[in-house]
């Protein structure tokens, strides 16, 4: 049997301006690398490794003039973003092909 316990938690305003900074990265993370996925796509070309969409869309994404706000939040929620839309992959990949119990995924979007 599983246990599951409910919480709230009420931020402080410093506090609710930090998530909203973490949140709004690891969105632009996801959507940077679905646009990318999408256009592998579109061209022919296999969806990128994980390990190849983390270096360009967080190591060196960070090192660029436009991306270089992303330094100011963890690394660890924005692997754990593009981890996500791997797992988005892999079951939208196993319900077309017939090795995913229930009704059928689509793929991952913005």
């Amino acid at each position: 049997m599983k246990a599951r316990y409910g919480y709230r938690i009420y931020p402080t305003p410093s506090q609710q301006m930090a998530l909203a900074k973490l949140f709004g990265c690891v969105r632009v993370v996801w959507n940077d690398a679905l646009t990318f996925c999408i256009n592998q796509y579109k061209a022919g070309e296999k969806k990128p490794k994980n390990a190849e969409l983390q270096k360009q869309f967080i190591t060196q994404a960070k090192r660029t003039t436009e991306r270089e706000w992303l330094s100011q939040v963890s690394c660890v929620p924005l692997q754990q973003s593009l981890n996500d839309l791997e797992q988005a992959y892999q079951n939208f990949f196993n319900s077309c092909k017939g090795q995913r119990k229930g009704r059928p995924v689509k793929p991952p979007n913005r």
